[in-house]
């Protein structure tokens, strides 16, 4: 099966090259998909230039910083355009391992519909993260889990594979949220359409070049996200019940 690997960037013009040799390194056949938001430090034009000397590798340049979700709509979207059958989610800021890759990808080959790289699972873990954001993160997946129902470990985690007829089940397209929110919001989505999730075990190693994109504005929306889906199927039950469905 076709798969590309599809990498949102901004200003990650110190990590591209590695990210993108140790993406073919791991798994050679696939293509990558670099989705730029039109950042000022020449990520796009490093990635283009690799794209020349290695292969495999297009760039689809954006005017503008538009969101984490945004970029990825984008980018799933050509990436299904062109034959993918496999949609690979990375970071570019080498926080996920290329060499987890093949197993991802052979989830999805195998049947998943979503492989995710979990941080929660036996096996996984976070390096280098501080007390305070390791603990974040936790209680944000459980309450995530815990509100909407997911028997899912780590939704918000961001190293992920889908298969591209998945993605259209669910229309991902019309996923509203920008930030890690996304992530949140493509795992219930997927789980709703009653889509198989497999969770592989990852080292999630931070950052060590470049700037974090998170925020606390990040983490408010996708805490503001968990309860509008909540909401809304809520209301879509009680809906139901009152038509005698």
């Amino acid at each position: 099966m076709r798969a590309t690997v599809v990498i949102p960037t901004y200003n990650e013009v110190e990590n591209i090259e590695r990210v993108i040799r140790e993406v073919l390194t791991a798994a050679p056949a696939v293509q990558i998909l670099v989705v730029d938001d039109g950042s000022p430090d020449g990520t796009a034009d490093r990635a283009e230039a690799l794209g020349a000397e290695l292969g495999h590798v297009t760039v689809l340049r954006r005017f503008e910083k538009n969101g984490l979700g945004n970029a990825y709509r984008a980018g799933l979207r050509k990436a299904i355009d062109d034959g993918a059958k496999i949609c690979v989610q990375m970071d570019a800021d080498l926080s996920h391992d290329p060499a987890v890759l093949p197993a991802l990808i052979s989830n999805v080959e195998h049947g998943a519909d979503l492989a995710i790289g979990s941080r929660y699972v036996p096996g996984g873990q976070t390096v280098n993260w501080p007390r305070r954001r390791r603990m974040l993160s936790r209680w944000g997946n459980r309450y995530a889990a815990g509100v909407l129902g997911l028997a899912v470990n780590d939704a918000t985690a961001g190293y992920r594979a889908y298969s591209s007829a998945a993605l259209e089940r669910m229309e991902f397209e019309s996923v509203e949220a920008d930030g890690y929110g996304f992530q949140v919001e493509m795992t219930y989505r997927l789980v709703s359409a009653g889509g198989k999730i497999v969770e592989f075990p990852i080292s999630f190693q931070d950052r060590t070049e470049g700037v974090s994109k998170m925020s606390g504005s990040i983490i408010r929306e996708a805490l503001l996200l968990v309860m509008k889906l909540w909401i809304n199927d809520f209301r879509g039950r009680r809906s139901r019940r009152s038509d005698g469905r």
